[in-house]
C-alpha cells in the first residue's frame, strides 16, 4: 500500500493495470492475503514500476522464484 500511495496510484488504477481485482489487492494490502503467485507478483511489480529484483512486495520468507 505504501508503494502504491507514494506513487499516487488509486487502487482501481492498479487493478486495471494488473488485471487483479480491487478486492484481492485490498486483501494483499491489509495482510489478509500474504502470498501471491509469481504471475500476480510480476504484474503488480510492473504496475508499480518496481525493478525485477525488488522484493518489497513479498511476505517475509517468500521469494518470487516459484
Amino acid at each position: 500500500r505504501k508503494i502504491r500511495m507514494s506513487r499516487g496510484l488509486p487502487i482501481a488504477d492498479v487493478a486495471r493495470r494488473t488485471g487483479i481485482s480491487r478486492s484481492y489487492l485490498t486483501r494483499l494490502e491489509i495482510g489478509v492475503r500474504r502470498h501471491m503467485r509469481p504471475h500476480t507478483y510480476a504484474a503488480l511489480r510492473s504496475a508499480l514500476e518496481l525493478p525485477p529484483g525488488n522484493t518489497q512486495l513479498l511476505a517475509e520468507g517468500e521469494d518470487d522464484s516459484t
